[in-house]
């Protein structure tokens, strides 16, 4: 009898544990406007294969790609409020809320791939990243986003060929003032509505790196890639403050360490897709072109001392012109 009371007695703990068990169980669900196939949704499914073995299955990560959840700019509101938990987001949308976020996204800022690697991964990085805390989102992590040029349905040989053309803009004042120094007309619009305006139009080119304008097929629309290379601005990686704050240290560290970890990953997916791309859309036919970068370069100066005000962004900005 008191064998049979024992037994009984361990099978309802074990159910109550079970039951505790999935309470606490976690799914965060994670939005990118990027295809399912794209480096930074990959990186993400494998952040969430990471602390889902660190937590013995407590936590799971649900991509949602594609723009299913609606724009960068739409998911960003989503996160701060905690009603979306994770978001992959370029600084290009970042920076209207996160000051810091503006360094990264100003033209001809690193030198090269390498240099960028070593800000990013530094302490100077991580500054960028806890910039955000105040506007309720917690930075992660910085994913690769290549170097950004423009394309478009003519071609533009030289500065002096983009004047007057319509050229698409994320949506912010940087990127707007960026086209109108560069004598382009702004046309603001998320990155979905991007092929539509080119086909029907409405704007006459766009800019962006090599994987984004073979996945988005805007190759099929605008057939000329201009080599400038005026950004490397950066893709981030980050997470709801309230649903972190909810967290206990050690699954906050968790979370932490497996965004780290995810971007070597990342990075070589990267690379891959990037050659990839490029060699897909030469295939096809797109004409690629390669500019001198001086006057380019030379016109987008101004928009240092236009966003670049704050006295610890020019101070940051000197760090990182003095990082190996």
């Amino acid at each position: 009898m008191k064998s049979a009371r024992t037994v009984l007695m361990a099978t309802l703990v074990g159910a109550l544990a079970l039951t505790a068990g999935q309470v606490m169980a976690r799914e965060f669900r994670s939005a990118d406007v990027q295809p399912p196939d794209y480096p930074t949704v990959k990186a993400v499914v494998y952040m969430g294969d990471l602390i889902n073995k660190e937590t013995n299955g407590k936590f799971t990560i649900k991509i949602f790609p594609n723009s299913l959840l609606g724009s960068e700019k739409d998911v960003i509101e989503q996160v701060k409020l905690g009603a979306l938990d994770m978001v992959r987001v370029n600084v290009g949308t970042l920076n209207t809320i996160c000051p810091a976020m503006m360094i990264p996204l100003m033209p001809f800022v690193f030198r090269d791939t390498a240099h960028m690697h070593n800000v990013l991964d530094g302490p100077i990085g991580d500054e960028m990243l806890a910039d955000c805390s105040s506007q309720g989102l917690v930075g992660l992590a910085f994913y690769d986003s290549g170097a950004r040029s423009f394309y478009t349905k003519k071609p533009v040989r030289s500065l002096a060929d983009l004047k007057g053309m319509k050229i698409r803009a994320q949506q912010a004042d940087v990127w707007v003032s960026m086209m109108r120094l560069l004598g382009a007309n702004a046309v603001p619009m998320p990155t979905g509505e991007v092929f539509t305006g080119l086909k029907t139009g409405l704007i006459d080119g766009a800019e962006n790196n090599w994987p984004s304008y073979q996945s988005f097929h805007h190759y099929d629309a605008a057939t000329h890639y201009t080599l400038d290379e005026h950004s490397m601005a950066p893709e981030v990686l980050a997470m709801s403050k309230r649903v972190f704050d909810s967290l206990t240290p050690a699954e906050q560290a968790t979370v932490r360490k497996a965004a780290k970890d995810s971007v070597p990953y990342m990075r070589k997916l990267w690379q891959e897709m990037e050659l990839s791309s490029r060699a897909i859309v030469e295939k096809a036919g797109v004409e690629v072109i390669t500019v001198d970068k001086a006057p380019f370069k030379a016109a987008m100066a101004p928009l240092y001392d236009q966003f670049i005000t704050e006295p610890r962004l020019k101070e940051m900005m000197a760090r990182i012109a003095a990082t190996p």
